[in-house]
């Protein structure tokens, strides 16, 4: 018997019973839907994670007063009671020659308003080089200068975020804001950058440092020191000389806390990554569930087929060509679930997107594996019932009724 004669056969037998045999598929079609999905969603959540730290800024280090030290055990703004001043920002300057920028920053929460909007946000003083180390840029007016530091100017430069909640659709360029017991101008506005995991980068407030310092924190002192590396390939070395100074600097390497941007990101997505298998791995489970229910419906199809099994031996057909008429059956089933069941993960992964907000991403990977596994599945779950068939006596199967 011809090979293409089987899978007509097979077609036919599954057509013939059109309920029994959606329901043997129905295992496949929620094991493999799962596994899209929930792959999506962690490839979707790993992709977010990346996206939020890379906006932060490109080849940074982070040094803040903690109790951190290499490898950034603890950590935090302001746990120690330590300087962290224009001294440790040329001590790092002068650590390394791969340094491209510096930009000490200093922050508080304070409700700022307009009119009769107010918004609790964060006030943080920065230097002009916060743009290019943070990765922000401005998308209406212009951002506060050197000059305008250095004279205390009460200005600033509000996030898209800010913008929207004070202003709506009005321009603030010029509008004056009170945030605290300040009044700044408001002479720019920053381009949107979205969430950052579980902080919005667009609700923040820019002020010049030294304002922001001696008005509203009343301390010199910084609470954050970026450090933009020259090329990705000094990280590693950067990282290392910025260390052993400020380890010589502090003599405690429990007073500082300095974070390598490029591990933090490969952490998240080593995290991410395993969340992903998990979230696959207890999809998997009904799959083979699913599997489990073809077997049983093709020992039961071998059962109401034992007259026919012993026509076809009895006419010449060999052990092999029943072996791979029901092996071929159980494929079928198992591959038209997991065809179905991609296109079910596929609509549940964007429903899920479209509804919650929440980013997903569909992989190629992830449809080949459901797509391989559920061809497992049937080979794997079919191989019994298609021995069994195989091995019956033809004299006996005839007398079966």
């Amino acid at each position: 018997m011809k090979a293409s004669e089987n899978i007509m056969m097979a077609v036919r037998n599954i057509l013939s019973n059109k309920i029994r045999s959606f329901l043997t598929m129905l295992g496949i079609i929620i094991g493999v839907g799962a596994v899209i999905t929930m792959i999506s969603i962690g490839e979707g959540a790993k992709s977010r994670i990346t996206d939020s730290i890379t906006a932060m800024g490109s080849n940074l280090l982070i040094v803040t007063r903690g109790r951190g030290g290499r490898g950034g055990r603890g950590g935090g703004f302001g746990q120690a009671a330590v300087s962290l001043g224009q001294k440790e920002v040329e001590l790092i300057h002068n650590s390394s020659l791969h340094i491209k920028t510096i930009a000490p920053e200093v922050r508080t929460n304070q409700t700022v308003a307009y009119g009769g909007n107010s918004i609790s946000t964060t006030i943080q003083g920065c230097t002009v080089d916060f743009l290019s180390v943070r990765n922000y840029r401005v998308a209406l007016g212009r951002f506060f200068s050197e000059d305008e530091i250095a004279r205390r100017r009460r200005v600033a430069v509000i996030g898209s975020y800010v913008a929207r909640e004070l202003f709506g659709d009005s321009n603030p360029l010029g509008a004056i804001i009170k945030a605290g017991r300040l009044r700044l101008e408001v002479i720019g506005v920053l381009a949107e950058k979205g969430q950052s995991g579980f902080n919005n980068s667009d609700d923040l407030v820019l002020a010049p440092l030294v304002m922001v310092q001696q008005k509203l924190v009343g301390s010199k002192d910084y609470q954050a020191i970026y450090i933009q590396v020259e090329n990705e390939e000094f990280m590693e070395s950067t990282y290392g000389q910025v260390y052993t100074a400020l380890l010589e600097h502090y003599q405690d390497e429990e007073k500082f806390n300095l974070r390598n941007q490029a591990e933090i990101l490969a952490t998240v997505q080593e995290s991410s990554q395993t969340f992903t298998f998990l979230l696959a791995g207890i999809a998997a489970v009904s799959l083979l569930v699913g599997g489990i229910g073809i077997m049983n419906i093709m020992l039961v199809s071998v059962t109401e087929r034992i007259r026919e099994i012993g026509i076809r031996k009895a006419i010449g057909a060999r052990k092999e060509e029943i072996l791979s008429l029901f092996l071929i059956e159980a494929v079928m089933l198992s591959l038209s679930g997991g065809l179905i069941g991609i296109l079910l993960g596929y609509l549940a992964a964007q429903i899920m997107a479209s509804f919650s907000g929440w980013a997903t991403t569909i992989t190629l990977p992830s449809i080949l594996l459901s797509f391989v596994f559920s061809i497992a599945i049937g080979l794997f779950f079919g191989v019994y019932p298609a021995y069994k068939a195989s091995g019956l006596n033809p004299i006996e199967a005839l007398r079966h009724e």
